[in-house]
């Protein structure tokens, strides 16, 4: 009778100490008995041994989870649908009070392993087997009678020793924590069930071919196209590709005039942020100071403003904070300043002056008239109080070379200077001293001027400069807008928060 079970899935409840097992019947022995189970799952774990075996002592409860029939075609050693799901319905088998046979439907405790598929190939779900479909009432009844029919089973259940051991079985060890609390984290984890599971991996790629992509781009283009936006183009459009030295940003630059002047001089500049400034003939540029002097521009301010705004460019030609520095007085910048008997030299003298208050050693030339201007007798008594050189011979200027020169020396209407005999030697002067020179509201004509300028600074709007002139800055000597407007000028300031702004060709 004993071979009548062999090839069951049971499981066995071996009290709170043990756990429960599961496992098809291996060999059932009745001399020692014991009944050993093949691959067994523990507490819902596979096992890492192959095999368990239990004495009658140890076992308080045994359910037959699936008995084999005649006509299976399931041997005792295959074990793939156990390893794929032991089913969570089965039959519960014990002793009553009275002897006799006692079969009861219940379902089986949660801490079995459920019933969850794996991911398979077609031939592996197609003998997945249901709970239900194994433990259903008619295949149970089929085997019931037999069963409790069989007295010489329950009377060795019955009569097992607890001092008998198989020479190989195994007994499981006790865990350390409390087989209740365990129990109860089981329940809470694994205890609900689980009503629907996929049994098919999900077909990515067949989804992906559902959605159309051409059509959705298109879509979006045409939105973008009537609602004016940059279109994001299409997948069959190949993007541009540019070289390292080409400009992936608009070749043309944005133009930004707000300064109309009347009289087209075909000389323009454009300032860092792409404001157009365009250039100014003689005899319109002294018309505007002349109108701005009526208004209160007087000489002095104008004078004064231009002296504060060419000291302040060339002290960030001589280095700026790096070199006028308290801590750096080993190396004072010296600067060569050549003013002519003019307006312009007054200029020069005013920046000569600021130089000076801020620690520059400033050499002033001068030539010695009978008769100054009034404004030049003005700048010189200032001068004269503060720390600078003042000299009217050639001979008393550095022979080695200073950090700056400042040339005044030219002006726009007296031109019988240049062939005066002290104009030439301090220009053969400048020339020899190899210095950068920093030419202060140039003339026009290339031809007047001696010295090659780096740089030049424009009073206002500039002047048609040549290449002569160097880098050409522009310098805001404080006119009002109302006085551009009334010498014909459309005119917006092109300085921003600063005084001086270079000036480039366009």
């Amino acid at each position: 009778m004993a071979t009548d079970w062999l090839g069951s899935i049971v499981s066995i409840n071996c009290g709170e100490s043990l756990g429960v097992y599961q496992g098809r019947v291996s060999a059932v022995d009745q001399v020692s008995q014991t009944i050993s189970l093949t691959r067994p799952f523990h507490n819902g774990v596979k096992c890492l041994v192959p095999e368990v075996t239990f004495r009658a002592g140890d076992i308080t409860e045994l359910k037959i989870l699936e008995i084999p029939g005649p006509g299976d075609s399931r041997q005792c050693g295959d074990l793939q649908q156990t390893e794929m799901g032991i089913p969570g319905v089965g039959c519960q088998v014990g002793p009553s009070q009275n002897g006799t046979g006692k079969v009861l439907k219940k379902p089986i405790s949660s801490s079995a392993p459920q019933n969850i598929p794996r991911r398979t190939d077609a031939k592996n779900q197609d003998i997945i087997i249901s709970p239900q479909q194994q433990c259903s009432k008619s295949y149970m009844d089929r085997h019931v009678e037999t069963l409790t029919q069989s007295k010489g089973f329950r009377r060795r259940h019955n009569s097992w020793s607890s001092s008998s051991r198989h020479p190989n079985q195994v007994t499981p060890k006790k865990s350390g924590l409390k087989n209740g609390q365990m129990k109860n984290k089981d329940d809470e984890c694994f205890g609900d069930d689980i009503d629907e599971i996929l049994d098919t991996d999900f077909d990515f790629e067949g989804n992906l071919a559902l959605f159309d992509k051409a059509a959705v781009f298109e879509e979006i283009e045409t939105y973008e196209r009537r609602s004016g936006t940059r279109s994001r183009g299409t997948p069959n459009e190949k993007p541009a590709r540019y070289r390292h030295d080409e400009n992936i940003l608009e070749s043309e630059p944005i133009v930004y005039r707000r300064i109309v002047v009347p009289q087209n001089t075909n000389k323009e500049f454009c300032t860092d942020s792409g404001l157009v400034v365009p250039s100014v003939s003689y005899e319109l540029h002294k018309k505007l100071l002349s109108v701005a002097e009526k208004h209160g521009l007087t000489l002095e301010r104008r004078l004064e403003m231009t002296g504060v705004c060419a000291s302040q460019m060339a002290l960030s030609l001589l280095g700026g904070p790096n070199r006028l520095n308290p801590k750096n007085v080993h190396q004072r910048p010296t600067v060569a300043l050549l003013c002519g008997p003019h307006v312009k030299g007054a200029q020069g003298i005013s920046c000569g002056r600021h130089l000076s208050n801020h620690d520059v050693h400033v050499i002033l030339f001068l030539p010695n008239f009978v008769k100054m201007l009034e404004s030049i007798t003005n700048e010189l008594n200032l001068f004269s109080k503060t720390q600078g050189q003042q000299v009217s011979s050639v001979k008393d200027l550095p022979d080695t070379p200073v950090d700056l020169v400042i040339n005044c020396l030219d002006c726009h209407e007296n031109a019988f200077l240049r062939d005066q005999p002290w104009y030439k030697a301090v220009v053969d002067w400048a020339n020899q001293n190899r210095a950068p020179v920093l030419s202060i509201d140039p003339p026009i004509n290339e031809m007047e001027q001696g010295i090659d300028a780096k740089w030049s600074l424009a009073l206002g709007l500039p002047l048609p400069l040549g290449e002569r002139a160097g880098r050409v800055y522009l310098c805001d000597i404080g006119i009002p807008q109302k006085v551009f407007q009334e010498v014909g000028i459309n005119y917006h300031s092109p300085f921003g928060c600063k005084f001086v702004i270079p000036l480039h060709s366009t």
